[in-house]
């Protein structure tokens, strides 16, 4: 068995509030605090198939240029997803399975480019996916419990997709067990590793309830078992990866603080920072009454993301 990171963005930073404000509340949090952002996503090599946790953002997406109002920014991509896998040494066709923790553009973004592969992910994010097809999969967690967790469904000897409800209403978590150890594969339960040890919900959940319950159950399960806690959004989580480095929640990771951001040039576009919309001015918003050659700065201040419903005010500038 072996488990690689599949990098994508670099020298990115998250915001204390968006971090750990989902419960307390932003204001509790100091928006000048970052810490340290990336995008990787997992594959898993069992031998005899090759398995991918998430397939990253969609290749067309325009990079984001921070400001101080910026919330989470993924940093500088690194390479494509497919590009990215071919440095791994594996071509698409290669690909079994894909397992999709939610379904956020920066995890769902380039599954077009695996049309052979199945695709497992929960029923409500392949339904608001609108996702069908033979070879799509709407995980039912038919096989019970896993160890404290709820429900879970085996994928293959060793791999295991676990039912973790809350940032999305078809969130789940991945499992690896190799060697004794237990690579926790778990999309966005946080945002970044500080957060687990602080025990704190990020501001972005679809059911706040179901967000505090699975992060009880992670932080359950990682006190029990040697994990490895494999993060989405921080370099901490390829590096836990490379150092199989096991969660220790009486011993925080040192904070690294991010690189400085040097300054680019906006397109006048902007990007959601959760589900990877991007509002172009030439194309307006037609589903919602806003006409193209609409600049982001002149919508009206209740408009959202059409498809993920975040606040203008989190948007990035690309």
């Amino acid at each position: 068995m072996q488990i690689k990171s599949v990098k994508l963005y670099e020298n990115g930073f998250l915001t204390e509030p968006l971090l750990m404000g989902g419960e307390d509340g932003e204001d509790h949090f100091d928006a000048s605090v970052r810490y340290r952002s990336s995008l990787q996503n997992f594959l898993i090599d069992t031998g005899s198939e090759v398995i991918l946790v998430d397939t990253g953002m969609p290749r067309e997406t325009p990079d984001v240029v921070p400001d101080e109002k910026t919330k989470v920014y993924l940093g500088t991509r690194i390479r494509d997803y497919v590009s990215a896998l071919a440095d791994l040494g594996y071509r698409p066709e290669q690909i079994t399975k894909i397992l999709v923790t939610h379904k956020h553009a920066d995890h769902t973004g380039e599954l077009r480019s695996f049309p052979n592969a199945r695709i497992y992910i929960g029923p409500e994010d392949a339904n608001a996916l609108k996702l069908e097809g033979k070879n799509i999969v709407r995980v039912g967690y038919k096989d019970g419990p896993y160890y404290n967790f709820k429900a879970h469904e085996k994928i293959s000897d060793g791999v295991y997709f676990i039912k973790a409800r809350g940032h999305t209403n078809g969130n789940s978590i991945v499992i690896v067990e190799d060697g004794g150890l237990f690579y926790m594969m778990h999309g966005d339960v946080t945002y970044s590793d500080e957060a687990l040890y602080a025990n704190k919900l990020s501001i972005i959940y679809e059911d706040k309830a179901a967000a505090r319950d699975t992060l009880n159950q992670v932080r359950t399960f990682v006190s029990e078992h040697p994990t490895v806690y494999c993060s989405t959004h921080t370099p901490l989580g390829y590096e836990n990866l490379e150092a199989k480095r096991v969660v220790n929640l009486n011993e925080p990771p040192k904070s690294i603080p991010p690189v400085v951001i040097t300054a680019k040039q906006t397109t006048g576009k902007y990007v959601c920072p959760v589900c990877g919309y991007c509002y172009d001015p030439e194309k307006g918003d037609s589903d919602h009454g806003i006409a193209p050659g609409t600049p982001f700065e002149e919508l009206p201040e209740d408009w959202t993301c059409p498809r993920c419903r975040q606040p203008k005010s989190n948007f990035n500038k690309a």
